[in-house]
């Protein structure tokens, strides 16, 4: 196996592309692996990372007419953008997903979805037979159950890929706070999606702009 390791190994906003599979409602329907609603928290806060340090990011689905569609949390993300709408269940065989993957020039390739070991795993597995460098955001996406969900993590390691969480994920590509170009909209995504550290974080800012009293002579 090649170690992935050093520092030319950490995610990069200007290198990496998003694809978000598959979050619809029918897949929700049976994830068992996670709380449903912290996969849909943190999907979109994935998604709304991804935006904030400009990310390319693709929209996929499958058979949206009988499964619904993406759930408009992500979709509201990017107004306007297509949503690939697919017959594979494997992303990768989809040519109109890898040309859109490609088109973004980008090598470090970032998914997540439902259900992990489905419609994660196989473009996952593909993707890395071709040499791309994957990265799985485990928290954003789900499986039909904890074993299921935990097998394909373990499947799609053996075959090289990358295990992060979004807010993992988040703080790569800032890696440095004296980077400030991204900062303002990388804590409004923390606050809203972060749980106790965005609380803190409007905490802290209560307590620095709350008077301290006076006291009497």
């Amino acid at each position: 196996m090649t170690f992935r390791n050093g520092l030319a190994s950490l995610l990069r906003p200007e290198d990496s592309a998003l694809v978000l599979i598959d979050h619809q409602p029918y897949q929700l329907a049976n994830l068992n692996s996670h709380d449903p609603q912290a996969v849909v928290n943190n999907s979109t806060a994935l998604a709304k990372a991804a935006k904030a340090f400009g990310v390319p990011t693709i929209l996929t689905s499958v058979v949206a007419d009988r499964g619904g569609l993406i759930f408009p949390h992500i979709t509201d993300v990017f107004p306007g953008q297509e949503v690939i709408d697919r017959t594979f269940i494997n992303t990768w065989e989809d040519q109109k997903v890898v040309d859109a993957v490609k088109a973004t020039g980008r090598k470090q390739l970032i998914i997540a979805g439902l259900w992990t070991e489905i419609c994660v795993a196989m473009p996952v597995i593909q993707a890395l037979g071709e040499g791309w460098d994957v990265t799985v955001i485990t928290d954003a996406s789900g499986g039909t159950s904890v074993e299921a969900h935990e097998v394909a993590i373990q499947r799609m390691i053996a075959a090289g890929a990358n295990m992060m969480t979004w807010l993992a994920l988040a703080s790569e590509w800032q890696r440095d706070w004296a980077r400030t170009e991204h900062v303002g909209e990388l804590t409004e995504v923390l606050k809203q999606h972060a749980a106790g550290s965005g609380i803190a974080y409007l905490w802290e800012q209560q307590l620095l702009n709350t008077p301290v009293p006076s006291t009497a002579d």
